[in-house]
């Protein structure tokens, strides 16, 4: 068993090797001229264009391709980070139950959980907003608008993600 990263919530994350599995071929990152104009350290997600955008700084930004949510189920608006998770496991929100009732009620951290690899649960203040940027274990999802509202990423790239974000970095979504 691997050890959890430092800034992993232990509440919301699972120690595993998982991360050996990975298909990092599948990573979509490139560097781009940055197109938000925002801070270094900001993430941006474009939901019409379906891409998430770390500025670095210098006018420069990773670009990452991802899922968002379905018509109806989309979120907009600022928020910051606010937890971290490694290989989480997943509890679908009471809604979803009454909308999908065939759904598990719990999947624990690993490939069949639809968090994936990482999760970055966005918050306003202290309070979650129970939307995240997460890994996926239908990858062939990414590019679409079909999830229930969170931010689906390659497992290679929310990887990546993870690593260069700390807890309380500012997340804007339009």
């Amino acid at each position: 068993m691997a050890e959890l990263p430092p800034d992993a919530d232990p509440g919301y994350a699972r120690p595993s090797n998982l991360d050996d599995d990975v298909d990092f071929s599948a990573a979509t990152r490139t560097q781009v001229d940055d197109p938000t104009g925002r801070p270094a350290g900001t993430i941006t997600i474009d939901t019409n264009e379906r891409k998430l955008y770390l500025s670095i700084g210098g006018g420069q930004a990773y670009q990452y391709d991802v899922g968002v949510g379905r018509e109806g189920f989309d979120w907009k608006g600022t928020a910051q980070i606010g937890r971290k998770a490694f290989w989480p496991s997943w509890t679908p929100p009471k809604e979803m139950v009454v909308r999908r009732p065939e759904i598990p009620r719990h999947v624990e951290g690993g490939f069949d959980s639809p968090l994936g690899a990482r999760a970055l649960y966005l918050f306003r203040g202290d309070r979650d907003t129970m939307f995240r940027i997460h890994g996926t274990n239908e990858p062939d999802t990414i590019g679409y608008a079909v999830s229930s509202g969170c931010i689906r990423m390659m497992n290679a790239d929310v990887i990546d993600l993870y690593n260069r974000v700390p807890k309380g970095a500012r997340v804007v979504v339009f």
